[in-house]
């Protein structure tokens, strides 16, 4: 029996990276799995994000690994097409117990004019997106009785202070630091109901948020503040697949007891 069987995932921004990963490895886990992506481009993000073919990609990957999977594309900055998105699948899968707050977006180099529009987008998607997976799949958790794991993707960036003054880079950091602040109210929230909160927080993972040119350039422009991004450990990134099985466990009934707990798997980024 697997770890996860009879139970359902629903994950954001599942079309490729890392949100993939974690659809793969809950699935072959045992869950089935409700996957949301936006795949259109958002206006400030120079790198391409996720397609509908991607999507489709991770649909397929499930579904050959022997996995039951329903996929939709939803925005996690609007609410309502969310929860369409999230009661759609919880009426073909079940009510998912399992949520993975994925979805998030990088803009780099963005000063100036630019910078606003950076900020925005990058706290409306990372944090408010955050925000409205929890409006959307908490409650019909709280009144199915069964208890539940909630896992928010964070990073090193929400464990320290990096940027390099730009909106996006500002606004990441602040992001990724605002979800550890709602998971920690989650889970005193939840925890009377048995539902778990936890944050994963990365270093670099080589997924298309990470290895594109805008990014390079950066890297290139900037080296005291790449330094600075490094790894504590001799590895140069962490395998999406290594976040997903730090995931798997958290969602698993092997960490029943643990809440509240802000998890790096960083090679010991946050204390470079």
């Amino acid at each position: 029996m697997a770890p996860l069987d009879g139970q359902v995932a629903f994950i954001t921004g599942a079309a490729r990276g890392q949100g993939r990963a974690h659809a793969l490895r809950l699935a072959r886990d045992g869950a089935a799995v409700v996957a949301v992506d936006v795949c259109a481009q958002i206006e400030s993000v120079d790198y391409p994000l996720a397609s509908k073919e991607d999507l489709d990609e991770t649909v397929r990957l499930v579904q050959d690994a022997g996995g039951t999977i329903v996929a939709a594309v939803a925005d996690v900055r609007d609410l309502d097409g969310l929860r369409a998105a999230y009661e759609e699948g919880s009426r073909r899968l079940g009510v998912p117990r399992i949520v993975v707050a994925n979805a998030g977006i990088m803009p780099v180099g963005r000063f100036g004019n630019d910078a606003p529009a950076a900020w925005r987008d990058t706290i409306d998607v990372i944090l408010t997106g955050t925000w409205n997976t929890l409006q959307v799949a908490v409650p019909p958790m709280i009144e199915a009785g069964e208890g539940g794991s909630i896992v928010i993707i964070s990073s090193s960036a929400g464990l320290k202070g990096h940027t390099d003054g730009s909106g996006g880079w500002d606004a990441y950091t602040a992001a990724k630091h605002g979800v550890v602040g709602l998971m920690r109210s989650y889970a005193w929230l939840l925890a009377r109901h048995r539902i778990r909160v936890n944050s994963v927080h990365p270093s670099g993972v080589p997924t298309p948020m990470t290895l594109n040119e805008p990014m390079s350039d950066y890297v290139n422009s900037h080296p005291a503040e790449f330094a600075r991004l490094g790894n504590a450990m001799p590895v140069l990134w962490l395998e999406p697949e290594e976040i997903a099985a730090a995931v798997a466990w958290l969602v698993s009934d092997e960490a029943r007891h643990v809440t509240g707990v802000t998890l790096p798997v960083d090679a010991g980024a946050a204390f470079v």
